[in-house]
């Protein structure tokens, strides 16, 4: 039995909303993440966390922005996120700052819910 295109429709609408707000808090959280490590002592410690999260904060931000847009490219985009994702959550749970776990923990929401888009 088939389901009717309209409830297909609607199941990855409800996908891709719920994708996209992943994908903005995380963006949020990685720029969170990247103001207090800049402001932390020893920012060349932080440097790789930094990098990742500028790079997972833009990655997030195109995923969300290819969803909006419903592009044919959104899985190959959603994977790319979740794999930037992926790597930032590892980096930040290097640092046991506050901020660094905040972002972790933002990452593997938004990778979980980017594989389901992929």
């Amino acid at each position: 039995m088939t389901m009717p295109t309209e409830t297909v429709r609607t199941a990855m609408n409800d996908q891709y909303d719920t994708c996209m707000a992943a994908c903005d808090a995380c963006a949020h959280a990685c720029d969170t993440c990247v103001a207090a490590c800049l402001a932390e002592r020893d920012t060349h410690a932080l440097a790789d966390c930094i990098a990742l999260d500028i790079e997972c904060a833009q990655l997030c931000r195109f995923a969300s922005g290819a969803m909006a847009r419903r592009s044919v490219l959104t899985p190959g985009v959603c994977a790319l996120c979740a794999q930037a994702c992926d790597l930032c959550a590892a980096e930040c749970l290097r640092h046991a700052h506050d901020h660094c776990r905040r972002c972790a923990l933002a990452c593997e929401a938004c990778a979980a819910m980017c594989r389901v888009v992929a």
